[in-house]
Parts: structure tokens; sequence; C-alpha cells
């Protein structure tokens, strides 16, 4: 779809659930669970990946989470380079990403 046809439709969902509080998110969107799985296959030592749709449910903008001893001894800017090539093909039809990135802390007890 393209980004003129679907901005249009987010600004009215995004209004409509404004208006009555936010989504719910004891569920988890298409677009959240397509990107989970494609992280989850990608950092397969990922100890956490949390995937949420920003935009209101409308696929615009995610934030996303990665905790994977994958990134151990990377720079920050290269961790998100790896989590932008890992979802290269969903990033296309996006209007913007947050990413977060970490390795897992060592519990010394």
């Amino acid at each position: 779809m393209a980004a003129a046809a679907w901005f249009p439709a987010c600004r009215r969902k995004i209004a409509f659930l404004l208006r009555r509080g936010g989504r719910s998110f004891a569920s988890q969107t298409e677009g959240e669970i397509r990107m989970t799985r494609v992280l989850q296959e990608k950092f397969p030592q990922a100890v956490a990946i949390k995937v949420v749709d920003i935009s209101g449910g409308c696929g615009a903008m995610y934030e996303i989470h990665v905790e994977s001893e994958d990134f151990k001894e990377k720079r920050t800017i290269q961790q998100h380079q790896m989590v932008n090539q890992a979802l290269s093909e969903e990033i296309k039809t996006m209007h913007g990403l947050r990413i977060f990135t970490s390795v897992p802390k060592h519990r010394t007890d």
C-alpha cells in the first residue's frame, strides 16, 4: 500500500483510539506478531524481544526492544544495524522505528 494511502487512514484510527483511551495491549497486531517472529529467527540467543505498534495499531511506527548475546562486544550503532537488517522487508512499509538493544546482564549471586 502506498504511504499516501495509509497515512490518512492511520491518522483517523489514531484519533479514534485517543478519543476512547488508546488501544488495548492485551493482543498483538499482525505487524507486531510478524516482526517478533522475524526477530526470534534472526536473534536466536535473545532473552527478550518486545515489538509494540506505537502508531495505534495501523503499522506506521514501531518500538522494538531486543536483549541478546548476539550484541555482545558490538557498539550500539552496530546493534541497531543488525535489527534494521533483520527487518529490512518490514521496514519498507513503515514510517518510523525506535530501536532499543542490550546485552543480557549476567547475575553473579
